[in-house]
């Protein structure tokens, strides 16, 4: 029996959406956007990179193709592989919205088919009620924010105010969320994730998909940084997913950075946390060397989305793409045969595209391992049929969502 190893490569997406227009979001190209401002020489940046976007790892498995199947066009400077080594293809989101954890989940085998809640642009974010219920339940005496912004922002802007007073920075993003800044030191990590619980049982007859604690420290006059504390308070998939399939079968789900989180823990088995595409390859190679045959090793490389997506860096975008195509080759090397690997996204979050939400997009599928044939897999209707394609692969059966491409 082989092993499996799921990457997502957070929010980044390659054009294309079928119902892109419906989003907002017709024309956004995370990748394709990427490409043409590296072969412009507008994310040259002289202690970063510069030139042309470089993915030579990800190109030879397909990744030009995949572009190509999905909008119809190749990347800036890029060319067709002569033969890729990979399975390649794209795949479309059918399920509702275009967040994190509607991503994971149909990746997974559980589309969502259902609406989230979301908390209103204009005025403040959060009703009275429920911020009264909070500052009762919790022992606050407030809260700051109470509207939609950037996290690094709203902690610049209020993080003096915050350490003063002891109210805690709450606001909201286009996504199904509600977060929460508060100092690790003044008013302490437990504290936070103790009032995150709160938070998420009060917001649960609301439909808000997480709950999220962002940790920081630092003060007004050093500047204040998030810390890699963070922790999402998801609410449970509609259904069993893969990481049930593999759990329930006597095998152990390696959940590596928030992975745990966004299935609220249902079917991992082992946590392994870090912080950083770099700290988290790390751990998804230590992983990788503690797994036996029928494990999953499942890895969100979340900068792509955290740092950069959502801040509209292009630069740094191109950066850690290519940082992280550089240590494929390392990943690659502890593979047995019969290992499968496939790399993906959740949604896009194109750092060209107007504001700082993520976009709908398809993905990429990349698939490779010793012994894996390479293929072209076109267009899937769903993200669903990576969940049963890894199903397969483990002698597994099926959610009953998705087709695998084997």
């Amino acid at each position: 029996m082989a092993r499996a190893f799921l990457f997502v490569l957070d929010s980044f997406g390659i054009g294309g959406a079928p119902d892109a227009e419906a989003y907002g979001d017709l024309g956004a190209n995370t990748l394709g956007h990427i490409a043409e401002q590296c072969a412009a020489g507008l994310a040259d940046r002289a202690d970063l990179r510069k030139g042309p976007l470089a993915l030579p790892h990800m190109q030879s498995l397909g990744l030009a193709e995949a572009a190509l199947t999905a909008t119809g066009d190749l990347p800036a400077g890029w060319t067709l592989t002569s033969r890729p080594r990979g399975i390649h293809g794209a795949a479309s989101e059918v399920s509702h919205g275009k967040d994190t954890p509607s991503g994971h989940w149909e990746i997974a085998g559980q589309p969502v088919m259902f609406d989230w809640g979301y908390f209103p642009d204009d005025g403040p974010a959060f009703s009275d009620e429920l911020v009264s219920a909070i500052v009762s339940e919790a022992g606050l005496p407030g809260i700051l924010g109470n509207c939609h912004a950037s996290g690094t922002e709203i902690i610049a802007r209020l993080g003096e105010e915050h350490i003063k007073t002891g109210k805690p920075i709450c606001y909201t993003s286009s996504d199904s969320v509600f977060q929460i800044a508060a100092h690790e030191e003044t008013f302490g990590l437990e504290r936070l994730i103790e009032l995150c619980q709160i938070v998420r049982k009060l917001v649960d007859p609301l439909n808000i998909g997480r709950v999220i604690a962002r940790p920081f420290v630092g003060s007004v006059k050093a500047g204040f940084d998030r810390t890699g504390n963070r922790r999402d308070f998801s609410v449970p998939p509609p259904g069993p997913t893969l990481l049930d399939q593999v759990s329930e079968s006597g095998h152990r789900v390696f959940a590596v950075g928030k992975i745990g989180d966004i299935y609220a823990h249902q079917g991992v088995t082992d946590v392994r946390k870090a912080s950083g595409n770099p700290a988290l390859f790390e751990a998804t190679l230590k992983a990788t060397q503690d797994a036996q045959d029928g494990d999953l090793v499942f890895t969100n490389f979340v900068d792509f989305d955290m740092l950069y997506g959502h801040r509209r860096d292009v630069a740094g975008y191109a950066a850690a793409l290519e940082a992280l195509d550089a240590m494929l080759p390392r990943f690659a090397k502890l593979l047995k045969r019969g290992d499968l690997v496939i790399m993906t996204a959740d949604h896009g979050c194109d750092p060209t595209w107007r504001g700082t939400d993520h976009t709908r997009e398809r993905v990429p599928v990349l698939g490779f391992g010793p012994g894996i044939a390479p293929r072209d897999i076109g267009v899937r209707s769903t993200y669903a049929d990576i969940g049963a394609t890894l199903a397969q692969h483990l002698g597994l059966p099926a959610t009953g969502n998705g087709r695998s491409f084997l």
